[in-house]
């Protein structure tokens, strides 16, 4: 019998399973999937056997990661409402589907875990924010909650007021980081530097100003103070992202996130 099963192999399904794998063997983890011929390549690429249908899925495993987009979860729900017991633990990754709404669905007395982690966790670098009620579970169910986020990038515990909050900085932002990168590239491609040198100088930047950020300790605005030198390049740069709205952008962008968010039924 398996540990930790999913339901739904998408990216972010997939990144997770993949990070759970440095931790757990493959014959502790079962998924399903909608797509046939996904399942197929997925087991084939992990060692990691599929269940034929999402309750067969639930059924076998304590651990039940629903990995399904939020339009989905009316079907999943209604599918695997009859196998989930006082045992399991699901754990939601679906932006705007709060506890309360789950436990209508399946049962006042499920514990649910909510979390939203990022696709970085493909690469064992996710940023996951994880809200649950730690009275519902044992401390060995705790470590292995834990465990599981930890084992591709880290884990914060927040209120689920916020969670929509961490899906904003964490959840949908690597897109516009790469967007970011992008477009620092264009704008060196434009004087010149090759295509590929420019995708690798921008990435490793923002690898090397979010490791000082984690490492230092020390808030943003003094390290962005660091390089802007009185009168020189640097400042000129801010000056023009200040001019053009990036901040603004930024925060619009998050603000755009957060109605989504909120409005997702």
């Amino acid at each position: 019998m398996a540990v930790i099963g999913f339901i739904g192999m998408g990216n972010m399904g997939y990144a997770i399973m993949k990070g759970l794998l440095k931790v757990y063997p493959a014959e502790d983890i079962l998924f399903t999937d909608v797509n046939k011929a996904r399942m197929e390549q997925v087991s084939r690429e992990t060692g990691v056997r599929y269940a034929e249908s999402n309750a067969e899925c639930a059924n076998q495993v304590k651990y039940l990661v629903l990995a399904v987009k939020p339009q989905y979860y009316d079907v999943v729900l209604d599918q695997i409402m009859n196998v989930v017991k006082q045992k399991h633990v699901i754990i939601s990754i679906a932006p705007g589907i709060s506890i309360e709404q789950l436990k209508r669905k399946l049962g006042v007395e499920k514990r649910i875990v909510r979390a939203m982690p990022n696709t970085p966790a493909l690469l064992g670098e996710g940023m996951t924010g994880v809200c649950y009620d730690p009275a519902l579970f044992d401390e060995e169910e705790k470590e292995t909650i834990s465990t599981f986020f930890q084992s591709f990038g880290k884990m914060k515990i927040v209120e689920e007021r916020l969670i929509n909050a961490v899906v904003c900085v964490s959840g949908s932002s690597p897109a516009y980081v790469y967007m970011f990168i992008e477009a620092l590239a264009d704008s060196a491609v434009k004087y010149g530097l090759p295509r590929d040198a420019a995708y690798e100088m921008a990435a490793q930047t923002l690898i090397g100003s979010a490791r000082m950020v984690l490492e230092t300790g020390e808030h943003p605005g003094l390290l962005k103070d660091r390089v802007c030198s009185p009168g020189g390049t640097t400042i000129a740069g801010v000056a023009a992202l200040e001019e053009y709205g990036f901040r603004n952008a930024v925060m619009k962008a998050t603000d755009a996130c957060y109605e989504k968010c909120s409005n997702i039924k």
